[in-house]
């Protein structure tokens, strides 16, 4: 048919013409400054670099207009006054803070940082900083064959992403996540560098697709864009940990989450009924098996219009919401964003007849598929939809409902790309911007509209949010659970670099589906799993309509005992955990780590992806593998004492270790401590006693961190916490602790020190006095009761 158009007489492609040819930066002309901002005249564009704390910098070039330092929703931390000093010379221009220097090769212009000791952090070389003409740009970076690269979010495959490509692009992936799927549902251009024992970090600060990639060359990498500019921040280190500190201080950390989030929660797709949610509770109950949460998939909504509930299949949801409260179960329905197109729906009206809905540049709104059907969906970019987006979940809170899940949130739509049409423009708080540049975001604004609006509606009651999609800085608002994966062993495998990985990122409270969300789960995998799914930030089961049950009891009572034996063990370890989180939201440190983050100078740990620290002190070595007693860990320095049995492991070397389906694989570093409290069935019910247990060594000091307040309000932020300090000196025959406490925060829990490895000999002081002791010898452990 088109031989009889125009189409006919159109010219043929020119591969030559289509072939991407960069332009680099080219040469420096002039530079100048003012107070704190260092402004660099290139061929192509200006170049803007600012010093945003003594071992951050901000390097930002655009060769498509001004450069400006605005900076995307990521960004939270305001530039600190930093004092630096100015060099120039025929070939270079330095620049100096107290703990980075810049280097500026004037032709061709070319980046360098040093940190305070001298060591190269990046470099360029032959290429630097450049673009196309249809809008791309990249910057590239020398790579040293020592460099080790982690971060990135939540990507699959190893915990060392070099060798790898990866994007940037939230994506709907229901297909299963192999180790070459990607871009997955999150979107984190950030990565630490570790190379011969230290690390440094880069956060490419650009909401466009972004793609970083390690494979392509073996003495550079490259991040790039598809449009916006180049804008990126390095973080100087040295440790892992200050790279966390530094990268997190800039994107903000994540609040204290209420204690009922750190609990045992159990979900399906779908619990369809009032009935079955009840059912469901009372098993536990009855079963003495510790929950927390039930979550309502999309089935509790009417015909899925968000902010409903069909009352057909659940009748009174406040009834049922208060008395599984009253049981110290709390529900947490599921909100997507997509509003059906009703014109007879409350939601709908007011966000066509307010303005509400992502639309067109000609002023068309856009309209997609997802479960409603043909739904709008809220341009959470505005200001004035994030607050009635917020607002709206009155109808909730009113219901009881302190916790919300937020999934399909990419956006995802029920069509070829996945998403929303890429050409629709947002509002942008008056600064529109296509899809194309904010669809990574989307899920972020989403994030704070719900949190935000949460935090003022349940007035001083800290809210919990879940949500699938994200963008650096997510932390700030939502825990994250890792998607659509699948029940198979090599997905349990999976999700330890994943987690790990998002927790580089600092994204502290993730998880994944446990027990697998798709295919069918089996009795030993649902055990595996469940045991490592005790010790990961966030514990839910959840799994998908047609597929089997997994719920603790779903394969029979020897799988049913095991994994009730791990869910009370969750509950009995919150303490530790909680401490875990606090310090996360202190300094932005991980509660779950791979072992490199503590033992970066151990180069056997920088690919180590099946095992992972609960903090700087506990290793956990899963078995993740059918039929399998005996697995091969690797443990770091130090000497590592074997929770179940007490027997000490030698560290810097790999071991041969066992572990029937009862037990998993958990090890505590000699002369470290971890705080336990009661096992019990919901966080609700209050600890009564809190034992510090206290793996004696033979000498040496040693401090641990006991951090609590009251699980529930922001009053932490008032100074109404307890945060103890335990100080212990060893000696051969002695334990001297020392205790110090900061905070107005009153326990109702009486505290106990348990000395693991001691003997009836062993004398123990705390605070100068002499402790009376009760010696267990099968154990050899002794008991204090603190006054």
């Amino acid at each position: 048919m088109l031989e009889d158009t125009s189409f006919a007489i159109q010219p043929e492609q020119d591969d030559k013409t289509q072939e991407t040819h960069r332009i680099d930066i080219g040469n420096m002309h002039t530079f100048s400054h003012t107070e704190h901002v260092f402004s660099f005249h290139c061929d192509t564009g200006i170049v803007k670099i600012r010093f945003y704390r003594e071992d951050i910098v901000r390097i930002a070039f655009n060769p498509f207009g001004e450069t400006s330092l605005s900076t995307s929703v990521a960004v939270v931390k305001e530039p600190e006054k930093v004092d630096a000093s100015v060099h120039e010379t025929e070939e270079e221009v330095t620049l100096t803070s107290a703990k980075l220097t810049v280097v500026l090769q004037k032709r061709p212009f070319r980046v360098r940082i040093y940190d305070n000791h001298g060591r190269l952090l990046v470099a360029e070389g032959k290429k630097g900083m450049a673009f196309t003409y249809q809008g791309e740009v990249c910057c590239f970076k020398m790579m040293d064959e020592a460099d080790h690269f982690y971060g990135f979010g939540e990507k699959t495959g190893f915990l060392d992403k070099r060798g790898e490509t990866m994007t940037m692009w939230n994506t709907d992936v229901y297909a299963p996540h192999n180790p070459e799927t990607d871009p997955l549902y999150q979107s984190h251009p950030y990565f630490m560098t570790v190379r011969n024992g230290s690390a440094h970090g880069i956060f490419f600060d650009n909401t466009y697709k972004t793609t970083f990639d390690f494979q392509t060359a073996t003495d550079e990498y490259c991040f790039s864009a598809e449009g916006g500019a180049i804008d990126y921040y390095v973080f100087a280190g040295p440790t892992p940990k200050d790279v966390l500190e530094q990268y997190t201080d800039l994107t903000g950390r994540m609040p204290l989450p209420p204690k009922w989030a750190l609990g045992y929660h159990q979900s399906r797709y779908s619990y369809e009924t009032e009935q079955e949610v009840r059912e469901i509770a009372q098993t536990f109950i009855e079963k003495d098996i510790p929950l927390d949460v039930i979550y309502l998939d999309i089935h509790y909504m009417n015909g899925y219009r968000v902010f409903t509930f069909d009352r057909n299949r659940f009748p009174n949801p406040k009834q049922l919401i208060a008395d599984l409260k009253q049981k110290g179960i709390r529900v947490v329905p599921i909100v997507d964003p997509g509003v059906k197109e009703d014109p007879e729906y409350v939601i709908y009206q007011e966000g066509i007849r307010h303005d509400y809905f992502c639309k067109y540049i000609e002023g068309n709104v856009y309209f997609g598929e997802v479960w409603p059907g043909k739904s709008a969906f809220p341009d959470f970019t505005n200001k004035k939809v994030r607050k009635w987006w917020g607002e709206k979940h009155q109808f909730y809170t009113d219901l009881g409902i302190e916790g919300i899940w937020n999934d399909m949130n990419e956006p995802s739509v029920f069509n070829e790309t996945k998403t929303m049409d890429v050409k629709v423009i947002h509002d942008n708080d008056g600064d529109p911007k296509t899809h194309r540049e904010l669809h990574n975001v989307y899920g972020f604004m989403m994030g704070e509209a719900t949190y935000k609006g949460m935090k003022k509606l349940l007035n001083g009651k800290r809210p919990f949010l879940l949500t699938r999609a994200g963008f650096s800085g997510i932390q700030r608002y939502a825990a994250v659970w890792t998607g659509d994966n699948r029940s198979f062993w090599e997905h349990l495998q999976m999700s330890l670099p994943m987690c790990m990985n998002l927790g580089l990122s600092g994204v502290a409270f993730c998880g994944p589906d446990v027990g697998g969300f798709a295919h069918n789960t089996n009795g030993e995998l649902l055990t595996r799993w469940m045991q490592v799914g005790a010790f990961t930030p966030y514990f839910r089961n959840h799994c998908a309509i047609g597929f089997r049950r997994q719920e603790p009891w779903a394969f029979g009572e020897k799988y049913e005992r095991i994994i009730k034996k791990y869910i009370r063990l969750r509950y009995q370890w919150l303490p530790h955990l909680y401490t875990l989180f606090a310090e996360a939201h202190e300094t932005g440190a991980p509660v779950m780590r791979p072992l490199f983050f503590e033992y970066p100078d151990d180069e056997n740990t920088y690919n180590l992806y099946d095992e992972f620290l609960v903090g700087a002190n506990v290793l956990i070595a899963p078995i993740m593998t059918p039929s399998t007693t005996r697995r091969v860990a690797y443990f770091p320095k130090g000497n590592w004492v074997d929770y179940w049995t007490g027997e000490v492991l030698e560290g810097g070397q790999y071991h041969l270790i066992s572990a029937d389906l009862e037990t998993l694989p958990i090890f505590i570093k000699q002369g470290s401590a971890i705080a336990l409290g009661d096992v019990k069935r919901s966080t609700e019910m209050p600890d009564e006693h809190r034992t510090v247990h206290i793996y004696k060594a033979n000498g040496g000091k040693a401090t641990y961190v006991l951090y609590d307040d009251d699980g529930q309000t922001f009053s932490y932020e008032k100074g109404d916490y307890l945060r103890m300090y335990i100080e212990v000196e060893y000696g051969e025959n002695s334990v001297h602790i020392v205790t110090k406490s900061e905070g107005t925060y009153q326990p109702s829990w009486k505290l106990s020190f348990a000395i693991h490895h001691a003997t009836e000999q062993t004398k123990v002081t705390i605070d100068g006095n002499e402790q009376n002791a009760i010696f267990d010898p099968h154990q050899r452990i002794l008991l204090i009761q603190s006054e």
